[in-house]
């Protein structure tokens, strides 16, 4: 059973912000407006609080979000992309620097529980608008650059993928 003392502050930010840098990952896969970038975010957000496991270690990261959504603090807040390097680079990079975190520091369970959750997050993002179109005419639920992010992102979370930059 993991715990945030089993972290380092550093780690625990990271590991806390994962959820929502999933979903991050997909709205940078193929931006829309600012009403899709809202919905995504919300998707991501709900997801964040709501894990699809019982772990201990989800449990605790989905609280933390909880309280940080209540004191209206952004657990994105210290994320930042360089503008040197394509953003979905960064946040591929930022799930596999998580994964290699969680990995050492979590039961296997554990491991493939928060990797799979990280992918609920990142789908629901990915679900939570239409991409293209006009108007929603001509409009599909999950565009192929959030397919493709989506695959990547599971890659990342697999630890199959090497890191890039």
């Amino acid at each position: 059973m993991t715990t945030k003392t089993d972290f380092t502050e550093e780690e625990w930010t990271r590991v806390v912000r994962a959820p929502l840098v999933a979903g991050m990952a997909v709205s940078l896969a193929d931006p829309g407006g600012p009403i899709e970038a809202t919905k995504e975010s919300v998707a991501s957000l709900k997801s964040a609080t709501n894990p699809p496991s019982r772990e201990q270690l989800l449990a605790e990261v989905a609280l933390e979000v909880q309280a940080m959504a209540q004191e209206r603090h952004n657990p994105l807040s210290g994320f930042k992309l360089a503008k040197d390097r394509p953003p979905g680079e960064q946040v591929l990079d930022e799930l596999r620097g998580v994964h290699r975190i969680v990995a050492d520091k979590a039961t296997p369970e554990e491991q493939e529980a928060f990797g799979e959750w990280l992918v609920v997050a990142a789908q629901a993002a990915a679900d939570a608008a239409k991409e293209g179109g006009f108007m929603g005419i001509g409009a599909e639920r999950v565009s192929a650059g959030e397919r493709e992010m989506l695959t990547s992102i599971r890659a990342a979370v697999a630890g199959d993928a090497p890191a890039t930059g």
